[in-house]
């Protein structure tokens, strides 16, 4: 059976997150539904990363085994077609070898996260980005992060609820720009890293939040991890200024088609 890899990019506002859940809409159910409209026996497409509720993606990636052989844009138009009532887009599509396994062989996986700081109320971007109301001490949130990078136990930093077998993981970057936005000031987070934990990225958001903020001191986010204790987190931030950017594998997937 040919194997396809698919890039997404969704909107997660009306989606309770990628993994397919009965009675629920999900990213995941809304790609099985499409592609059965093409080959009724189609199931199981495999994501990268299950996406929490809310959570957007501009770069997801999934692959699909199907039972005949596609023309790569006539199945991207076809899924597109299929998927125009959703906020869902098929961006890429090409054949991979069947041993690729979306999430499997994912090196890393890269998220942004977007804040907002205006006092005006967001019109066309609402939903798109976390908006507050007071300014953010950059240097503070660069210094708070730098504690972060590493190989070390992420307890602090999981939800309570977390199915992986260990909090160990190696965080790569989570680098902070702030840059001039319709009004006020957009503050962008960049974190990379090969796994992450149910929760992780938006705790670490809503605590460097409270340092940028002034509530914590730098140092409390080094003293925060090595308590181990979800408790010592700051407040988790919500879902929908974080997007799931790239995922990044041996070879490039869909090299030549972007």
């Amino acid at each position: 059976m040919p194997r396809y890899a698919l890039k997404i990019e969704y909107d997660g506002a009306p989606f309770c997150g990628w993994q397919k859940q009965p009675e629920l809409s999900t990213v995941q159910g809304a790609l099985e539904t499409a592609l059965k409209k093409l080959e009724p026996a189609c199931k199981n497409v495999q994501g990268a990363g299950r996406t929490d509720t809310g959570v957007h993606a501009t770069g997801q990636v999934a692959h699909v085994d199907l039972g005949k052989t596609w023309e790569t844009f006539r199945l991207g138009e076809a899924l597109n077609y299929h998927l125009s009532q959703q906020r869902i887009a098929i961006i890429a599509v090409n054949p991979v070898p069947e041993g690729f396994h979306a999430r499997f062989s994912a090196l890393e996986r890269r998220y942004t996260f977007r804040l907002l700081t205006r006092r005006a109320p967001l019109t066309f971007e609402r939903g798109t980005l976390w908006q507050i109301k007071h300014p953010l001490d950059l240097g503070a949130m660069q210094e708070g992060a730098a504690y972060l990078i590493g190989h070390h136990d992420f307890t602090t930093f999981r939800s309570s609820v977390c199915q992986a077998q260990s909090p160990l993981k190696t965080l790569d970057e989570l680098s902070i720009e702030q840059m001039a936005h319709s009004g006020g000031v957009e503050t962008r987070f960049h974190i990379r890293a090969r796994s992450f934990l149910h929760n992780q990225v938006r705790s670490f958001i809503g605590t460097l939040e409270r340092v940028g903020a002034g509530n914590w001191q730098p140092e409390d986010v080094k003293t925060a991890l090595e308590a181990k204790d979800r408790t010592a987190c700051g407040p988790v931030c919500p879902p929908h200024g974080l997007y799931l950017s790239e995922v990044t594998y041996p070879e490039d997937p869909f090299a030549g088609r972007k």
